[in-house]
Protein backbone atom coordinates (compact mmCIF):
# COMPACT_ATOMS: atom_id res chain seq x y z
CA UNK A 1 0.00 0.00 0.00
CA UNK A 2 1.41 3.54 -0.62
CA UNK A 3 2.17 6.28 1.25
CA UNK A 4 -1.22 8.01 2.49
CA UNK A 5 -0.10 10.51 4.64
CA UNK A 6 2.46 13.26 4.94
CA UNK A 7 3.40 14.79 8.87
CA UNK A 8 5.32 17.82 8.81
CA UNK A 9 7.16 19.06 11.48
CA UNK A 10 7.04 23.13 11.68
CA UNK A 11 9.76 24.74 13.17
CA UNK A 12 12.93 24.23 10.98
CA UNK A 13 11.14 22.57 8.43
CA UNK A 14 7.68 24.65 7.48
CA UNK A 15 9.68 27.64 8.76
CA UNK A 16 13.24 29.11 9.51
CA UNK A 17 11.66 29.51 13.14
CA UNK A 18 14.61 28.21 14.37
CA UNK A 19 16.59 30.75 13.89
CA UNK A 20 14.44 33.40 15.20
CA UNK A 21 14.49 31.02 18.06
CA UNK A 22 18.17 30.80 18.30
CA UNK A 23 18.37 34.62 18.60
CA UNK A 24 15.47 35.27 21.29
CA UNK A 25 17.64 32.57 23.59
CA UNK A 26 21.21 34.54 22.58
CA UNK A 27 19.31 37.32 23.06
CA UNK A 28 17.91 36.49 26.54
CA UNK A 29 21.53 35.20 27.93
CA UNK A 30 23.66 38.00 26.61
CA UNK A 31 20.66 40.20 28.86
CA UNK A 32 21.57 38.07 31.42
CA UNK A 33 25.34 38.05 30.79
CA UNK A 34 25.96 40.98 28.72
CA UNK A 35 29.43 41.77 29.40
CA UNK A 36 31.01 37.56 28.80
CA UNK A 37 28.51 36.68 26.38
CA UNK A 38 27.69 37.39 22.76
CA UNK A 39 24.83 36.13 21.07
CA UNK A 40 26.46 34.94 17.98
CA UNK A 41 28.42 32.27 20.74
CA UNK A 42 24.65 31.49 21.87
CA UNK A 43 23.60 30.66 18.40
CA UNK A 44 25.97 28.72 17.65
CA UNK A 45 25.33 26.76 20.81
CA UNK A 46 21.51 26.30 19.68
CA UNK A 47 22.94 23.89 17.31
CA UNK A 48 23.25 21.18 19.95
CA UNK A 49 19.90 21.30 21.16
CA UNK A 50 18.05 22.37 18.11
CA UNK A 51 14.60 19.92 18.31
CA UNK A 52 14.51 19.53 22.13
CA UNK A 53 11.53 20.90 24.17
CA UNK A 54 11.80 23.97 25.41
CA UNK A 55 12.59 23.21 29.02
CA UNK A 56 15.75 20.67 27.69
CA UNK A 57 17.00 23.32 25.55
CA UNK A 58 16.91 25.76 28.24
CA UNK A 59 18.19 23.94 31.10
CA UNK A 60 21.07 23.12 28.56
CA UNK A 61 22.07 26.32 27.52
CA UNK A 62 21.61 28.23 31.51
CA UNK A 63 24.34 25.21 32.52
CA UNK A 64 26.53 25.74 29.36
CA UNK A 65 27.04 29.36 30.02
CA UNK A 66 26.76 29.58 33.59
CA UNK A 67 22.93 31.44 33.63
CA UNK A 68 22.07 30.14 36.82
CA UNK A 69 22.99 32.85 39.38
CA UNK A 70 21.60 35.70 37.22
CA UNK A 71 18.45 33.94 35.72
CA UNK A 72 17.64 32.87 39.86
CA UNK A 73 17.66 36.54 40.60
CA UNK A 74 14.75 36.92 37.78
CA UNK A 75 12.53 34.33 39.46
CA UNK A 76 10.41 36.40 41.28
CA UNK A 77 9.59 38.67 38.45
CA UNK A 78 8.55 36.17 36.24
CA UNK A 79 7.13 33.97 39.75
CA UNK A 80 8.12 31.06 38.46
CA UNK A 81 10.97 28.55 40.91
CA UNK A 82 14.23 27.35 38.74
CA UNK A 83 16.67 29.14 36.56
CA UNK A 84 15.76 27.47 33.72
CA UNK A 85 11.81 28.64 33.72
CA UNK A 86 13.35 32.58 34.18
CA UNK A 87 15.41 32.21 31.23
CA UNK A 88 12.52 30.32 29.48
CA UNK A 89 10.41 33.68 30.10
CA UNK A 90 12.77 36.13 29.25
CA UNK A 91 13.20 34.11 26.12
CA UNK A 92 9.40 34.25 25.22
CA UNK A 93 9.40 37.81 26.01
CA UNK A 94 11.70 38.63 23.39
CA UNK A 95 10.52 35.92 21.12
CA UNK A 96 7.07 37.38 21.32
CA UNK A 97 8.39 40.49 20.52
CA UNK A 98 9.90 39.47 17.40
CA UNK A 99 6.22 37.67 16.56
CA UNK A 100 4.52 41.26 17.09
CA UNK A 101 5.25 41.71 13.27
CA UNK A 102 4.07 38.90 11.16
CA UNK A 103 6.24 39.93 8.15
CA UNK A 104 8.82 38.15 10.29
CA UNK A 105 6.92 34.72 9.90
CA UNK A 106 5.77 35.37 6.65
CA UNK A 107 9.15 36.31 5.06
CA UNK A 108 10.26 32.63 6.75
CA UNK A 109 8.94 30.04 5.31
CA UNK A 110 10.72 27.17 3.50
CA UNK A 111 9.65 27.52 0.43
CA UNK A 112 10.75 24.08 -0.79
CA UNK A 113 9.18 22.30 2.24
CA UNK A 114 5.81 24.66 1.95
CA UNK A 115 5.28 23.46 -2.04
CA UNK A 116 5.43 19.95 -0.94
CA UNK A 117 2.66 20.97 1.66
CA UNK A 118 0.64 21.97 -1.49
CA UNK A 119 1.67 19.47 -3.45
CA UNK A 120 0.21 16.35 -0.73
CA UNK A 121 -3.02 18.57 -0.52
CA UNK A 122 -3.43 18.65 -4.23
CA UNK A 123 -2.48 14.74 -4.28
CA UNK A 124 -4.86 14.09 -1.85
CA UNK A 125 -3.28 12.90 0.71
CA UNK A 126 -3.76 13.39 4.65
CA UNK A 127 -1.25 16.30 5.74
CA UNK A 128 -1.13 16.73 9.56
CA UNK A 129 1.22 18.96 12.12
CA UNK A 130 3.51 17.21 14.66
CA UNK A 131 5.78 20.18 16.40
CA UNK A 132 7.37 20.18 19.97
CA UNK A 133 6.06 23.95 19.88
CA UNK A 134 3.38 24.79 22.24
CA UNK A 135 -0.32 25.31 20.93
CA UNK A 136 -0.75 29.15 21.62
CA UNK A 137 2.42 29.94 19.51
CA UNK A 138 1.62 27.50 16.47
CA UNK A 139 -1.76 29.01 16.17
CA UNK A 140 -0.72 32.62 16.74
CA UNK A 141 1.74 31.44 13.48
CA UNK A 142 -0.81 29.38 11.15
CA UNK A 143 -3.13 32.52 11.96
CA UNK A 144 -0.62 34.75 10.29
CA UNK A 145 -0.29 32.49 7.46
CA UNK A 146 -3.79 31.65 6.96
CA UNK A 147 -2.81 28.03 7.22
CA UNK A 148 -5.74 27.45 9.99
CA UNK A 149 -7.16 24.58 7.51
CA UNK A 150 -3.60 22.82 5.56
CA UNK A 151 -4.05 19.87 8.32
CA UNK A 152 -5.97 17.19 8.76
CA UNK A 153 -4.40 17.23 12.47
CA UNK A 154 -2.34 19.24 14.55
CA UNK A 155 -0.35 18.01 17.53
CA UNK A 156 1.89 20.33 19.84
CA UNK A 157 3.88 19.84 23.16
CA UNK A 158 0.65 20.52 25.01
CA UNK A 159 -0.47 17.48 23.50
CA UNK A 160 2.47 14.92 24.71
CA UNK A 161 4.01 13.71 27.95
CA UNK A 162 7.12 13.33 26.37
CA UNK A 163 8.67 15.23 23.62
CA UNK A 164 10.85 14.04 20.99
CA UNK A 165 12.96 11.96 20.19
CA UNK A 166 10.30 9.90 21.83
CA UNK A 167 8.12 8.73 19.31
CA UNK A 168 5.10 9.59 21.36
CA UNK A 169 3.69 12.91 18.72
CA UNK A 170 4.12 10.58 15.65
CA UNK A 171 2.15 7.96 17.26
CA UNK A 172 -0.66 10.15 18.07
CA UNK A 173 -0.79 11.71 15.35
CA UNK A 174 -1.06 8.51 13.21
CA UNK A 175 -3.93 7.50 15.96
CA UNK A 176 -5.94 10.44 15.25
CA UNK A 177 -5.81 10.64 11.17
CA UNK A 178 -6.42 6.68 11.27
CA UNK A 179 -3.48 6.13 9.25
CA UNK A 180 -1.12 3.57 10.47
CA UNK A 181 2.80 4.43 10.51
CA UNK A 182 3.92 3.26 7.76
CA UNK A 183 1.88 4.60 5.21
CA UNK A 184 3.30 7.36 6.77
CA UNK A 185 5.84 9.79 5.43
CA UNK A 186 7.72 12.27 8.04
CA UNK A 187 9.10 15.64 7.01
CA UNK A 188 12.17 16.63 9.46
CA UNK A 189 14.87 19.08 9.90
CA UNK A 190 16.41 17.79 12.95
CA UNK A 191 18.04 14.23 14.31
CA UNK A 192 15.75 14.36 17.24
CA UNK A 193 12.88 15.04 15.02
CA UNK A 194 14.08 12.03 12.42
CA UNK A 195 14.57 9.72 15.36
CA UNK A 196 11.10 10.27 16.42
CA UNK A 197 9.64 9.33 13.38
CA UNK A 198 11.58 6.78 12.77
CA UNK A 199 10.81 5.23 16.18
CA UNK A 200 6.88 5.33 15.84
CA UNK A 201 7.69 3.63 12.82
CA UNK A 202 7.46 6.16 9.76
CA UNK A 203 9.21 6.57 6.55
CA UNK A 204 11.02 10.18 6.96
CA UNK A 205 13.15 12.71 4.64
CA UNK A 206 15.07 14.93 6.40
CA UNK A 207 15.96 18.42 5.00
CA UNK A 208 18.91 19.97 6.39
CA UNK A 209 19.64 23.35 7.73
CA UNK A 210 22.44 25.46 8.90
CA UNK A 211 21.45 24.29 12.44
CA UNK A 212 21.01 20.04 11.77
CA UNK A 213 23.07 19.47 9.06
CA UNK A 214 26.03 18.00 11.03
CA UNK A 215 23.53 16.47 13.25
CA UNK A 216 21.91 14.43 10.69
CA UNK A 217 24.42 13.22 7.92
CA UNK A 218 25.99 11.65 11.72
CA UNK A 219 22.93 10.09 11.90
CA UNK A 220 23.85 5.89 11.04
CA UNK A 221 20.00 5.11 11.22
CA UNK A 222 19.19 7.45 8.21
CA UNK A 223 19.75 5.99 4.83
CA UNK A 224 21.09 9.18 3.35
CA UNK A 225 18.63 8.59 -0.17
CA UNK A 226 16.62 10.20 2.80
CA UNK A 227 18.56 13.32 3.14
CA UNK A 228 18.34 16.49 1.46
CA UNK A 229 20.65 19.12 1.28
CA UNK A 230 19.51 20.65 -1.63
CA UNK A 231 16.29 21.99 -1.64
CA UNK A 232 16.06 21.56 -4.87
CA UNK A 233 15.50 18.01 -5.25
CA UNK A 234 13.45 17.67 -2.52
CA UNK A 235 10.49 16.74 -4.52
CA UNK A 236 12.38 14.20 -6.38
CA UNK A 237 13.83 12.33 -3.68
CA UNK A 238 9.92 12.13 -1.95
CA UNK A 239 9.02 10.81 -5.61
CA UNK A 240 11.51 8.44 -5.28
CA UNK A 241 10.66 7.44 -1.37
CA UNK A 242 6.65 7.14 -2.76
CA UNK A 243 7.57 4.32 -4.75
CA UNK A 244 9.70 2.91 -3.16
CA UNK A 245 6.98 2.02 -0.72
CA UNK A 246 4.70 1.12 -3.26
Amino acid sequence: MPIRAVIFDLDGTLLKTEMLKAISYARAAVELCPYSLDEATVIEAFKDVVGLSRQEVAEKLVARFDLAEKAEARMAEFGVSTAWQAYVQLRLNIYDAMLEDPNVILNNQWAHNVDLLNFAREKTCITALATMSYREQVNKILNILGWQDKFTFIATRDDVEHGKPDPEIYALVSRQIGIPPERCLVIEDSAVGVQAAQAAGMHVIAVTTDFTRDQLHGMDSLDKRWLVDDPTTLMEVVELCFNAVR
